[in-house]
């Protein structure tokens, strides 16, 4: 119904207009974006600065592990407070640490401090965004749903969690056209931290405050938001299930080779995903200005190659969830070392490219086999358990993929395709 214009359009379902379904999407987008973005340029910056690889990767993945432990507090927040304050709660957190961020490694990068304190600073500014930036997701799936008949609940949130899938992209892409002459590398923080400040300020003119209100609905905790982090539904299924529920634990017999086998997964992916943009720089023998271009060529592949797994390969194929696991464990193994014995910038986006597909497969896989193991009233516990295996990976794998690294560059690879290929083996036993 055109109630007025587009503004005033109603989202199917919804009580929402379209514009603010498209604010509540554009919070979790430019997070996402700004997230992949920066993961982009931080090895050229890292190399830059001359800080030991190692560091850099530890000073990133410590906010990842802020949000898996914190993301569950915030989406029982969300439940109970205003979910318009929450969702700029986190916005804010993303804005001041993408800024604080930026300003330090300007300073780094231009010799005003030492290496050591650069990274030490911005491990604790990047803290900011883990600690606050996991109550944005879900903040905004549970205004979504308070908004939303139950009916309608399901294809909503997915089409509003899509965003992190989009922000994978969408992050790299840009990343490289805010590398400017008069700020160089650090760009692409200021850059999308200024976009998220007019997001912030849409919402606040905009999106109705619902402060104060009883309202039906929650929202889920979500995955750190990675190339590794793609939407798998269970987020979706924790803020659709009947009522909160406790968690269920990973030792339980029904999940927990499916939960193992995702965990191990994503370990595989964490550790290479982590080690891709240094291997991107030495392969090619690249300066660090001038890296971010290949490096967001190749991230982009592998998104888009996540994407065309889960959203365009995975739904036709009508694959189990056992065929799922074992089938992408192979493309991943395959793609890990085409990505290995690459020595251009066509092998590597062919590599990572293939890797991508693969763990596009793995995911959805041990999801799925995990959620059809529970019954129905079920559903929300075992999303919090797939949650958690999603994120812990990011705990050590970051720290082990680089220190293997440091050992031989093609070694975290080469490791990678022996753990997927054992994975391949052993989970045509998972039932």
């Amino acid at each position: 119904m055109a109630d007025g214009g587009t503004k005033r359009q109603k989202v199917g379902g919804s009580a929402l207009t379209h514009l603010h379904f498209l604010l509540l999407y554009a919070a979790m987008l430019v997070a996402a974006a700004g997230n992949t973005a920066l993961q982009s340029v931080m090895p050229a910056i890292g190399r830059a600065i001359g800080i030991a690889d190692l560091w850099v990767a530890i000073a990133y993945t410590w906010s990842a592990v802020l949000w898996v432990w914190l993301a569950p507090t915030w989406a029982e927040r969300s439940d109970h407070h205003g979910r318009k304050a929450l969702t700029q709660l986190g916005l804010m957190g993303f804005i001041v640490s993408m800024t604080l961020c930026g300003l330090v490694l300007i300073a780094g990068l231009h010799g005003w401090v030492g290496a050591t304190l650069t990274f030490v600073l911005f491990g604790l500014f990047r803290a900011i965004y883990g600690a606050l930036g996991c109550a944005t997701p879900s903040a905004t799936q549970a205004y979504l749903a308070a908004k939303t008949r139950r009916s309608a609940r399901t294809a909503q949130l997915s089409a509003l969690s899509s965003s992190f899938g989009l922000g994978t992209i969408v992050g790299p892409a840009l990343a490289p056209l805010f590398v400017l002459p008069f700020i160089g590398l650090p760009g692409p923080l200021f850059a999308f931290a200024l976009i998220a400040i007019v997001v912030f300020l849409a919402i606040q003119v905009w999106l109705p405050d619902d402060r104060g209100q009883r309202l039906e609905g929650r929202g889920a905790a979500m995955s750190y938001p990675s190339l590794a982090s793609m939407i798998t539904g269970a987020s979706v299924r924790a803020a659709t299930a009947p009522e909160r529920q406790k968690r269920l634990s990973w030792r339980d017999g029904r999940i927990r080779r499916w939960i193992v086998a995702g965990v191990i997964a994503g370990h595989a992916q964490a550790a290479t995903l982590t080690c891709i943009g240094f291997f991107i720089i030495d392969v090619l023998k690249l300066q660090p200005l001038g890296a971010e271009e290949p490096i967001a060529i190749v991230m982009m592949a592998g998104a888009g190659g996540t994407l065309a797994a889960q959203w365009g390969i995975i739904p036709r194929l009508g694959l189990s969830p056992r065929a799922l696991i074992v089938w992408g464990s192979l493309i991943a193994g395959l793609g890990l070392g085409i990505t290995a014995v690459a020595d251009d910038l066509y092998g590597l986006v062919l590599g990572f490219g293939v890797t991508s597909i693969g763990f596009g497969f793995t995911r959805p896989g041990f999801t799925a086999g995990s959620s059809l193991a529970v019954p129905l009233a079920e559903q929300g516990a075992v999303a919090g358990v797939i949650t958690s295996a999603n994120g812990i990976a990011y705990i050590f794998a970051p720290a082990i993929g680089m220190l293997l690294y440091a050992v031989d560059i093609h070694l975290p690879f080469a490791v990678a395709v022996v753990v997927v290929l054992v994975l391949a083996a052993w989970g045509r036993s998972l039932r």
